[in-house]
């Protein structure tokens, strides 16, 4: 091949013109109008396959990693009373998974196909000096004009990795309390107990209680006229517990003995005792009300009279 023809060191596309043709005319031709587009398409088509193989066995192992987490099993130290929360906590654990998984392939397609573009634009000649500082101004400008979602997002990304609630849990946010029906990077989706719709921003919450994450606790302030004996009070108080605590329907949702903490405050028309009972996450609520119809009976069979708080 003639050097005047093509480059001293000539492209794949133009040394295999000139092994087709032998022709100076149409390999000069080819090397003066199509040469470079040629190039670029082949460096193209070759760094797109490329970015396709690394993109599938990523998003490959993205999956794998995200699946396994979330068919691990479930953490406590009370798996043999907790049948019915161990699902819940499965499927909280299936989305938080599927959620973070989505966001870590749409992250390496990015970076693995922004990688494949740029070196398609260096192969081609390009500076990608102005290129490159172009794309920080315009990304520092969109991120200023978009600094509250970016901190939704963030602050989103950070609540999955922490755990910090899921959906079905019970939380408060300050703004709104409810459950939770949904989450995603940007906003949470919580049901008040009016059955009102919350949509709040992550970015937005900075404090946050969570009555459902791990164990709840059923608390009872029962207000009973100050001159009943204490005494009395306390072991029918605790005698109601136990014996719901012994109920065969209730034994899954409570996973310590109830305990009658005594009196919590003195008043001259109430004396309030407390009575606690460690419960199941999400089930503080139903315990709580099936333990003051037990404590109200067994007040009215001995007789005791309520207080007044008012």
């Amino acid at each position: 091949m003639p050097a005047e023809v093509c480059d001293p060191k000539p492209s794949v596309a133009c040394r295999t013109v000139w092994n087709v043709s032998h022709n100076d005319e149409v390999t000069r031709f080819f090397h003066t109008w199509l040469d470079g587009l040629v190039t670029a398409l082949m460096w193209g088509v070759m760094a797109f396959v490329a970015a396709l193989v690394v993109r599938h066995f990523v998003h490959k192992a993205i999956t794998r990693i995200t699946r396994q987490m979330a068919n691990g099993a479930v953490p406590g130290r009370f798996r043999d009373r907790l049948e019915g929360t161990q699902l819940l906590a499965h499927e909280r654990r299936r989305q938080r998974m599927e959620t973070l998984g989505s966001v870590l392939r749409s992250v390496a397609s990015v970076v693995i196909f922004g990688t494949a573009l740029f070196t398609v634009l260096g192969e081609m000649g390009l500076n990608l000096t102005p290129i490159l500082a172009s794309a920080t101004v315009v990304g520092a400008a969109v991120g200023f004009g978009a600094q509250n979602t970016i901190k939704d997002l963030l602050a989103g990304l950070f609540m999955l990795l922490e755990d910090q609630y899921g959906v079905g849990d019970v939380v408060d946010t300050g703004t709104a309390k409810g459950t939770v029906e949904a989450v995603s990077l940007r906003i949470t989706r919580l049901r008040d107990v009016n059955g009102v719709v919350w949509y709040v921003r992550n970015g937005e919450i900075t404090r946050l209680g969570n009555e459902s994450q791990n164990w709840g606790r059923a608390l009872l302030d029962i207000p009973v006229a100050p001159d009943q004996d204490v005494d009395q009070v306390r072991d029918l108080m605790q005698q109601a517990a136990d014996e719901l605590a012994s109920d065969k329907e209730w034994q899954a949702s409570i996973l310590e003995e109830p305990t009658v903490w005594g009196v919590q405050a003195l008043t001259n028309d109430a004396m309030v005792v407390r009575v606690t009972v460690k419960t199941a996450p999400n089930q503080q609520g139903p315990v709580a009300r099936e333990l003051r119809e037990r404590v109200k009976k067994a007040f009215d069979e001995a007789g005791v009279s309520l207080g007044s708080l008012a």
